[in-house]
């Protein structure tokens, strides 16, 4: 390369100002081109490779544990892509190690890409499941219409877990109804339910109630809303919704990192409407025994604060924990943050 550029200095013509002008101009809209299709093509590559996450971390847990470390290692948390793998001592102890994570509207399992490689690092086993119509999931989003099909992937993946293994559950936003639904359906596969800024609703409530404050009522929303989907036609009911781009940046990611956001920008997916809509029927023995943990985000504009506050006092968890300038996403915008709140409830007997 250095003596291409030594022969360039010698041989080659100089440059014009303006010929100079237009090769830049070129190459950087082809930089642009480039970097939007490295972050869809990561978007699905990190969705895909979910679905395989908890099969091979299994066969290779035991070479991590007993491996040697580097003293690099109170590095790791600060650097999330970082190589140098981190075993923390508590490890020793700890037997529930298995986390699965469930995003919230419009997003897949991709969105968790942080924090499932601050996880791994940790020694833990973290799955990310797409919901039915979301990330690389193929189901038609017009066709699911009821919480338990928008649900199936997770209450799939419970119903394959061995009887004698539990594990954490954490559900973001609108996933938080997921979370309630596995939990009256499989309480003894779940050893906890993390709650992150997460629809944590009541007996009879609909996940959508949640929002209500923040969106106007239902009602309202059904006639108003400019960013419904009508799958089935005008003249039928509207099927999922999705906000505009610039919606939802202020919406989700005002404190996220631009490269995530833009990452979100092109992964996206409608939302089916009939799940958020459903009222929740949950009981005391079964939904009632679980043990729930809520997190709240305090630069939240899509779940504000104030409503966050309604949800732990209406259904109050066992534990509550605070992430400071996070936005709706603290997957993007404070992922060693959320990382840290995680490793502290696992370590909760």
């Amino acid at each position: 390369m250095g003596n291409r550029f030594i022969c360039m200095s010698k041989k080659e013509p100089k440059e014009s100002n303006g010929s100079r002008s237009k090769r830049v101009g070129r190459n950087s809209q082809r930089k642009l081109l480039a970097e939007e299709e490295f972050l869809h093509r990561q978007a699905l590559s990190m969705a895909l490779q979910q679905h395989q996450l908890s099969q091979r971390f299994e066969g290779s847990m035991s070479r991590r544990i007993g491996g040697s470390t580097s003293s690099r290692r109170r590095n790791n948390l600060s650097d999330p892509f970082s190589n140098v793998k981190q075993v923390p001592n508590f490890l020793e102890n700890l037997k529930l190690r298995k986390f699965v994570l469930v995003h919230g509207e419009g997003f897949g399992a991709w969105c968790w890409y942080k924090n499932i490689t601050l996880l791994e690092e940790a020694g833990l086993l973290p799955t990310a499941i797409d919901l039915s119509g979301s990330g690389i999931d193929l189901t038609d989003t017009n066709s699911v219409v009821t919480l338990a099909e928008y649900s199936k992937p997770l209450i799939d993946y419970l119903e394959n877990l061995p009887e004698d293994e539990q594990v954490i559950l954490v559900g973001h936003s609108s996933g938080g109804a997921c979370l309630s639904y596995a939990l009256e359906h499989f309480p003894k596969k779940i050893s906890k339910a993390i709650f992150l800024c997460a629809t944590m609703v009541s007996d009879g409530q609909r996940p959508f109630d949640v929002f209500a404050e923040e969106l106007g009522s239902a009602e309202r929303f059904m006639q108003e809303s400019q960013f419904l989907i009508y799958g089935n036609g005008k003249d039928k009911p509207p099927t999922g919704f999705m906000f505009e781009k610039q919606q939802m940046k202020g919406l989700y990611f005002n404190q996220s990192p631009s490269k995530d956001v833009a990452l979100a920008m092109v992964s996206m997916r409608p939302t089916p409407l009939g799940p958020i809509m459903e009222k929740l029927s949950l009981t005391p023995e079964k939904y009632g025994t679980g043990r729930r943990f809520f997190i709240q985000t305090l630069d939240d504009r899509a779940l504000s604060p104030d409503v966050q506050e309604k949800l732990v006092r209406e259904n109050p968890p066992e534990g509550v924990y605070k992430i400071k300038g996070s936005d709706h996403c603290p997957f993007f915008s404070k992922p060693q943050s959320l990382h840290k709140i995680l490793i502290e409830i696992a370590q909760i007997p």
